[in-house]
């Protein structure tokens, strides 16, 4: 009888954490589109984290 107590809260228990676990991805996409959706109506080189500018390669130090 104990085993069969101890089995339904160990699945009730993943339940809940499966249920966290979603809605955490939920937001994190919700957010991450607010982003995107942000930079597209922002159309400046600032709003975009990657441009394609070259990098300006540094010597290196001398010792």
């Amino acid at each position: 009888m104990f085993e069969i107590e101890y089995h339904r809260m160990r699945s009730a228990q993943l339940i809940r954490e499966a249920e966290q676990a979603r809605l955490a991805r939920e937001a994190a996409r919700a957010r991450r589109a607010g982003r995107q959706e942000l930079s597209t109506r922002n159309d400046g080189p600032a709003a975009e984290p990657h441009t394609d500018r070259p990098r300006r390669h540094r010597q290196p130090r001398a010792a």
